[in-house]
């Protein structure tokens, strides 16, 4: 009796997913739950479990294999059928040769490397091959062997100079499209502004301390910057709407995308209804999907939706830039690095924090009195936080 390893229900809007990683291989022994190969869609990436304890028989879908939902990609032999054919055949395997049998410490190495037994010579009792004499093949056969000589082609291989080809991952394909549509179907402009941090600086420096030990957590810049934007959203709704056709569609929610870097690649999850978060919860929440994202443990849901994206390149040292607009959405919103300039104040020239704004948006929908507007709205917000508590 074996049991069938398939691929999950894919989400609705997901046609086919890849096999990106398998962390098991034919015969190695399996627990209940244990996670036996990562699905990647171009949104999540998936993982498959064992449904009970067992010994991993064929897997029929390689990593990098392109598969549909409820595709069978593997067996598995349970645990108690494997138990019981050990009790029936104590001495596993016999070779093509003769009567020699493999240990079954020796069969998994042969099933690991898909090692032709025949090839291995037999130093055990009666000619048996043993872990010892696998083991001594597989080091035999990983040395390098002496080059053979080829005709000359068009493409000379220089010393010391090499390339590595690398499949593109599904999330990178999918955001090259989506950056693609935004280029190709918006009429996107970016508009500049900078903005005084010294207000807000003082503002963690002062209570940053008594913040984390309420709450339990750090008071970050993001939190001061969702603020800002969800009400300046409030005053420009033109902003957090989108269009559908020939129609604009004004949301009265506010859900925002905040971009986190990935090792795979940038996502964007939502915070959603953020009017209704504090700084805390706001905090809180961008740790928590920022470590869903590191760790690949993001939901589709997670990942959907979202009326206006906050994308922070400040963190990897970025003194500007123009963010790209994320499709449906009509603006983006890019912080940078914050940084000592002397400035003009009262006449005087002082050294202050500095940091410059882009906001990217769709000309189509928001006009330049709207979006000047908008980025001016988050600038006082900001080098006055108080009117975030006043709302004024």
């Amino acid at each position: 009796m074996t049991i069938e390893i398939k691929v999950p229900d894919l989400p609705e809007s997901v046609a086919d997913a890849t096999i990106a990683t398998w962390h098991k291989k034919p015969g190695d022994l399996v627990a209940r739950d244990e996670v036996l190969v990562d699905i990647e869609t171009d949104k999540v990436v998936l993982e498959v479990p064992a449904p009970q304890a067992g010994i991993l028989g064929e897997i029929l879908q390689a990593e990098g294999a392109t598969v549909l939902s409820r595709q069978l990609i593997a067996m598995l032999k349970p645990a108690a059928v494997a138990g019981e054919e050990t009790k029936e055949k104590p001495q596993e395997v016999v070779t093509e040769e003769g009567d020699d049998t493999l240990t079954p410490s020796v069969r998994r190495l042969v099933a690991e490397h898909d090692i032709d037994v025949t090839n291995v010579k037999g130093t055990g009792r009666g000619g048996r091959v043993t872990k010892e004499d696998v083991e001594a093949h597989v080091r035999a056969s990983s040395q390098p062997t002496a080059a053979v000589p080829v005709a000359a082609g068009p493409v000379v291989a220089l010393a010391g100079r090499s390339e590595k080809r690398v499949p593109m991952t599904r999330l990178r394909k999918r955001i090259a499209e989506r950056l693609l549509e935004a280029k190709n179907t918006t009429a996107m402009l970016t508009t500049f502004n900078e903005i005084n941090m010294k207000p807000i600086m003082t503002l963690r420096k002062q209570y940053g301390e008594i913040f984390e030990k309420k709450h339990g957590i750090k008071l970050g810049f993001m939190s001061f910057y969702v603020k800002a934007v969800v009400e300046s959203l409030k005053r420009y709704p033109e902003v957090n709407a989108a269009l559908d056709g020939d129609d604009i569609v004004y949301h009265n929610y506010f859900d925002v995308s905040i971009a986190v870097s990935t090792p795979r690649g940038l996502v964007t999850p939502v915070l959603r209804d953020c009017d209704n978060m504090s700084l805390a919860d706001i905090e809180k929440a961008i740790k928590d999907l920022a470590g869903k994202g590191r760790d690949g443990k993001l939901t589709v849901d997670e990942l959907t939706g979202g009326n206006f994206t906050i994308t922070n390149g400040g963190v990897f040292g970025s003194l500007m830039s123009t963010p790209i607009i994320n499709p449906p959405q009509s603006a983006i919103l890019g912080m940078h690095k914050i940084q000592d300039r002397p400035m003009a104040v009262d006449g005087k020239v002082e050294i202050l924090p500095m940091m410059y704004l882009a906001l990217s948006y769709d000309h189509r929908i928001i006009d330049g009195r709207e979006s000047v507007g908008f980025l001016v709205s988050v600038k006082e917000l900001l080098e006055d936080p108080t009117r975030l508590l006043l709302d004024v």
